[in-house]
């Protein structure tokens, strides 16, 4: 069965979803990272639906969802969104998979309505980044900084970025390289980018961490270049229910290189 497509308007900014409600499912919300869109969980949608209702959206500013000029791209302003889809689903005890920015965003969303969010499972998720510098977030003001973003992003072609974040570049397919460079060619997008510089707060720091009780799954590539699965261990440490599981000789899209793996652990942990 096909997940449902549509737009909902959230916070004031127009999302893109997608998802599947079957009766006696758990919900599952699916967040994706910085520069990416729920294409992120392609692999992993279709060995879910089976036993989950799913929700997948593409955050503000990415996708297929609306690159606001006037939106504010902080993680609170994030978290903000997921709790507005909660609502807008009327969802109770929601599990969300969130991927590298994704999960910082799920932690947040966590923070802020505990009571609507049952489990997480964060995949090679960003942790204890620092805001970005003074100097960094005055450039954003300046009038051709979104041109100077642009070029950056463009420096590498999209399979070399790709390399990336896959341990075994052989698992590299056309269909990875079209749907990850979809969003690049989107003149919003870098607006949407550079804001996201500007507002970004740090990650939640330990102390924060240490507040988040809802159990939690780590899911980390030993080979991560990305986001280095120490990070997960660190997460691991200060999250008071989490249990962290690591894969050998695998990056940081886990969700593409080890789908069966990754599905047969998120359904152990939340079923």
């Amino acid at each position: 069965m096909a997940l449902t497509q549509k737009y909902i308007d959230l916070c004031g900014v127009k999302i893109y979803c997608e998802y599947s409600f079957v009766e006696n499912r758990p919900p599952l919300l699916l967040i994706h990272g910085v520069a990416a869109t729920m294409y992120t969980f392609n692999s992993l949608i279709p060995l879910l639906k089976d036993h989950f209702s799913i929700i997948a959206i593409d955050l503000p500013g990415f996708g297929r969802s609306e690159k606001s000029s006037l939106f504010i791209y902080s993680f609170q302003n994030y978290a903000k969104v997921v709790a507005a889809c909660i609502d807008y689903f009327k969802l109770e005890n929601v599990n969300i998979i969130g991927h590298s920015m994704g999960g910082q965003i799920a932690l947040y969303a966590t923070k802020m309505v505990p009571e609507r969010i049952n489990k997480l499972v964060l995949v090679s998720s960003s942790g204890y980044l620092k805001r970005a510098n003074k100097a960094i977030i005055f450039c954003t003001y300046l009038p051709f900084f979104g041109h100077y973003v642009k070029h950056q992003v463009h420096k590498q072609e999209v399979k070399d970025v790709l390399k990336n974040v896959f341990y075994d570049p052989s698992l590299i397919t056309e269909n990875h390289i079209r749907e990850f460079g979809k969003p690049l060619e989107e003149k919003g997008f870098y607006t949407s980018l550079m804001r996201l510089l500007r507002y970004r707060e740090g990650d939640l720091n330990s102390k924060d961490l240490k507040t988040i009780e809802n159990p939690t799954l780590l899911l980390w590539g030993k080979e991560d270049r990305v986001v280095s699965y120490r990070i997960g261990q660190r997460l691991a440490d200060d999250l008071p229910n989490a249990k962290l599981i690591t894969y050998e000789k695998a990056g940081h899209l886990l969700t593409e290189e080890r789908p069966e793996e990754v599905f047969k652990e998120i359904v152990t942990f939340i079923l």
